[in-house]
This record gives structure tokens, C-alpha cells and sequence, in this order.
């Protein structure tokens, strides 16, 4: 590792809480930034603000990620506050320089028809198809998250009433509606026993060794039935998530009440699902109004 590197490291590691990924990060970004100097024939010390933008330039000419360039920009902010620090340098060349916006990056969320040509593929008649009709149903009935699906216990269920306990950073009640208890109830009622290894056990949704099913596991149910439904989309664990709390608001829900069932604790959070539904009316309208 060049030695420069190395001292930068070493010292910001001294001030900072920063994670091994971070560390390992700031280190390729500091490298790559002088190799380009040495490419450019400038020394660091030297650099002018002009050359920090026209480097910012080269990484998007390199197709780097915005994500990318932001944290090559918040390397080169600390490397050179700490030379200012240490009187190497007078001027902070990175000072005043406008990062790339983020570009926002909605999430992908399933049609109505889609969410229920998805839901109609697990086998209901048999133990797996029981088990991941009630996953599927639950979380497009919730929102809740994929962790807090998997960690349910079977006393987080109440079919009589309809809802589910869930326990993610704040315990909340959510409802959930006619077709999600029936297909909960098929599962636990008629199904569950046959994955069940130990009477003790509490989780609700379990694996073949009877064990809690885990989040990989639940990625392959979610793959696999998108794909013998055929769906073209990207899928992940989130997207019955994602779907929920759009259709939600394109059927009129208030954003406080999808804040709420969603366990968001910023409202702002939850405001993208309406700036997606707004993206969406407003593309209806440019490709079906004739005077568009």
C-alpha cells in the first residue's frame, strides 16, 4: 500500500468508528485518486479545486455509480482536511464543490394483476405450497418486512381477530385481511405439524429440519414462484412490501396510516410510494393524451 495511503488510514482510523468495508474503501478510493495524479503528472499537495472537478468528471466518464463518486469525494475531503491539519497544505481544494445528485431510484412494484397471479402459484393441498401461500399473503396483506415475517412466533398470529404482532424496531399491530387468514389458517392448522422437529419450537414459519426459515430461504420461495408466474420484473424480498404500500395510496390510503402499517419513522420515507404513484399518472397521461 502506498505510504501516503497507509498514514491516511491509520490516522482517520485514530478519530473515526469506521467498519473494515469502510477502512478498505476510503484506502482503493485514496489510491485511485493519486494514481490518477501521478497519470496527470500533479503532485497532491498542488491540487486546485479545478482539479478535484475535473477528477469527479473522469470517474463519470468511467461510468462510476453516483453512490461511487460521493464516497470518493467524502475520501478526498477527509485526506485533505488532514493534510490542512498537519500544515502540508494551505487550501482546501475540495472545499465549495457541488456533489452529483443521487439519482432517486424508485423501488419495483408488481400490478395489482401481477401481485395476484403470484399469490395464485403455491400449492395449497401440500405442506411447502400451504407454508408459502401464507408467507406471500401475509406480507402483501402487512407490508411488514421480510425480517419480521420470518421472525414470527406462532403466538404473534391471532386469526380470530385478524391481525399479527410484529416486532420489528417498535412493536406495532397489523391487520390482516380474509384471504390472508384463510391461507394462515390452512398452514397452521393443517401443515405446520409436518415441519415440526420439536414440540418447543415457537417460530411460525419453519424449514424441512423444522427450524425458523431464514431470510435466504425466504428469497428462494419468492424467486421461484416469480418465475413460474412468469413475472419479468426484478423481484426481492421487499417487493410484495413496496407493492403494498403503493396500491394502498393509488386506492386512497393517507400516507400517515401506510407511515404507520409500514413501521416508517419518517413520514418522508413513506412519501416516495406517492412520488412513484405521481411518476406513474403522470406517464398515463403523456402516452395516452393526444395533445401531450
Amino acid at each position: 500500500m502506498n505510504e501516503l495511503v497507509k498514514d491516511f488510514i491509520n490516522e482517520i482510523a485514530l478519530t473515526k468508528s469506521l467498519s473494515r468495508n469502510t477502512i478498505e474503501s476510503y484506502s482503493r478510493d485514496l489510491q485511485q485518486f493519486l494514481e490518477y495524479l501521478k497519470n496527470e503528472n500533479l503532485d497532491y499537495r498542488k491540487v486546485k479545486r479545478t482539479n478535484i472537478i475535473a477528477y469527479i468528471l473522469y470517474l463519470q466518464k468511467e461510468g462510476k455509480a453516483t453512490s461511487s463518486i460521493l464516497r470518493s469525494l467524502a475520501t478526498l475531503r477527509a485526506f485533505y482536511k488532514q493534510n490542512i491539519v498537519k500544515g502540508l497544505i494551505e487550501q482546501d481544494p475540495t472545499i465549495d464543490i457541488e456533489a452529483p445528485k443521487v439519482e432517486k431510484k424508485f423501488p419495483e412494484i408488481l400490478t395489482i394483476d401481477e401481485v395476484e397471479t403470484l399469490l395464485a402459484m403455491p400449492n395449497e393441498g401440500e405442506p411447502k405450497g400451504a407454508r408459502d401461500k401464507a408467507m406471500l399473503e401475509i406480507l402483501y396483506a402487512t407490508g411488514i418486512r421480510v425480517t419480521e415475517l420470518i421472525n414470527l412466533n406462532i403466538d404473534d398470529v391471532n386469526l380470530l381477530l385478524g391481525y399479527v404482532k410484529c416486532n420489528g424496531s417498535k412493536e406495532r399491530i397489523v391487520p390482516i385481511g380474509k384471504l390472508a387468514i384463510e391461507a394462515l389458517t390452512n398452514y397452521v392448522e393443517k401443515y405446520r405439524y409436518t415441519f415440526l422437529k420439536n414440540e418447543e419450537e415457537c417460530a411460525l414459519f419453519l424449514n424441512h429440519r423444522g427450524e425458523r426459515l431464514t431470510r435466504q430461504g425466504f428469497w428462494k420461495v419468492i424467486k421461484y414462484y416469480a418465475k413460474l408466474a412468469n413475472i419479468q420484473k426484478e423481484i426481492t424480498p421487499h417487493t410484495l412490501r413496496h407493492s403494498f404500500a403503493a396500491h394502498l395510496i393509488e386506492n386512497g390510503a393517507d400516507l400517515r396510516s401506510v407511515q404507520q402499517m409500514l413501521g416508517h419513522s419518517d413520514i418522508s420515507t413513506t412519501q416516495i410510494y406517492a412520488e412513484l404513484l405521481k411518476n406513474k399518472i403522470s406517464d398515463v397521461y403523456k402516452k395516452s393524451h393526444p395533445r401531450a
